[in-house]
């Protein structure tokens, strides 16, 4: 028994020296107004080692853009004195990075602990309330098994709504990116509401007695346990390629749509990797047959990430229009109105390329083009005072307000002849 334990301790101190840590790593917020500022940016990303928040590559800076990103704390000085040196408006958001991260889940978060709708948590307490939810509520949900993740793990999505439907679903996925943990939250709180509501409140009742919603959880399983386990700032899936040491696909630029022309890498070290080819990745093609087998009721796609607080449709790999942009435009307009009827939050809409920035291989395109015309990426909270470490005190208002956008394009869509 000793032995064992020691064994024990020592994996886990293992673990614990193997976790990437942040300490005195800082967070800029920085602000170029003229093109010769953009062009020190750009340098800076060129020689330094400047980790991008938003947006999420240095190819995209504008002047006027707020950018942030993070470097490590032997860098850091570098980086304000050339900023200073070219007169370059900044903010150092947070001065420790590695503090903010062990401070956004609460104390009571653990392995042991049980789920909870207003913390964050780890896979496994996801992957057991999927099955959970699905025991206890039989004539409203059901699990459904759509593959595997490239470590093997299988991948649920839930399926919410009445068997007597008029044959219209909503396919909503959370989690693409592994280190948008508000996103995952989203999903799960939407499918709480959406039961406890039912057949109380008349509004869900009414579009989950006609339509269904299809609900992937956690999209990049992988990617989202090493970001708990081992890297917080972890984005991509946690696949291997042949030639390369670097590992993880950014799954959405995997997408075949566009693939491997805008914002994207061939690289496989880039965080916008690609990957070798379209759909290369198991949770890629897990969703794209999930979707082409279902298409003839799928009307709308729905994909969760954050931040930045924008409701965005296509195109998102070139600034042309879409057939559809005026319809979508207002569906956008009429669900951004919803969110901010709640907390007043004001999020921004319109099609990907022009309100964020270009670019491809990514979900809701694709979906697009599979003639999907409802089509949607949300970013959620907040617009980078936190960014990706948003606290678990934001994940109920967040969520409240996000599940009055979806229920605006639910009952758009649920009064389409389509």
């Amino acid at each position: 028994m000793k032995s064992l334990l020691a064994l024990g301790l020592i994996a886990t101190a293992f673990v614990l020296s193997s976790v990437q840590s942040f300490d005195s790593a800082k967070v800029f917020r920085v602000k170029p107004h003229n093109e010769k500022q953009v062009n020190v940016m750009k340098y800076l990303a060129s020689i330094l080692q400047l980790n991008f928040w938003y947006p999420d590559s240095h190819l995209h800076i504008v002047r006027e853009m707020e950018v942030d990103f993070y470097v490590s704390a032997n860098q850091s000085n570098i980086v304000q004195t050339l900023m200073e040196k070219n007169k370059i408006q900044y903010e150092v958001l947070f001065p420790n990075l590695q503090e903010v991260i062990e401070k956004q889940v609460s104390k009571e978060t653990n392995s042991t602990s049980r789920h909870s709708y207003t913390k964050y948590n780890e896979w496994h307490k996801i992957s057991a309330w999927t099955a959970r939810i699905a025991k206890k509520n039989p004539k409203l949900v059901s699990r459904i098994k759509i593959g595997n993740t490239f470590e093997k793990r299988p991948m649920y999505l839930l399926k919410v709504g009445k068997e007597s439907g008029r044959g219209k679903a909503i396919f909503m996925d959370c989690g693409i990116h592994a280190r948008e943990w508000i996103s995952p939250a989203f999903c799960q709180w939407f499918l709480k509401e959406a039961i406890r509501t039912y057949g109380m409140d008349q509004n869900m009742t009414n579009i989950l007695d006609n339509m269904n919603f299809y609900i992937l959880p956690v999209f990049n399983i992988d990617g989202y346990i090493w970001s708990w386990t081992q890297n917080r700032l972890w984005r991509k899936s946690r696949s291997k390629t042949s030639n390369s040491d670097c590992v993880g696909v950014d799954l959405n630029r995997n997408f075949g749509v566009a693939w491997g022309t805008v914002d994207s890498s061939r690289n496989p070290c880039k965080e916008t990797y690609c990957g070798s080819s379209a759909e290369s990745e198991p949770e890629t093609k897990a969703v794209t047959t999930f979707i082409r087998n279902h298409l003839s009721s799928i009307k709308a796609y729905l994909t969760v990430h954050s931040y930045s607080q924008m409701l965005l449709f296509p195109y998102g790999y070139t600034y042309d229009e879409i057939p559809d942009h005026d319809e979508l435009n207002e569906v956008a307009k009429e669900a951004v109105q919803a969110i901010s009827s709640l907390y007043g939050e004001e999020y921004k809409y319109g099609s990907s390329a022009i309100t964020i920035y270009p670019s491809s291989g990514c979900s809701e395109d694709w979906a697009y083009s599979q003639g999907i015309k409802y089509s949607f990426a949300f970013e959620l909270r907040d617009k980078g005072r936190y960014g990706f470490l948003l606290p678990e005190s934001q994940i109920k208002p967040t969520c409240q307000e996000i599940v009055l956008a979806v229920k605006s394009i639910a009952n758009y869509v649920l009064n389409q002849a389509l």
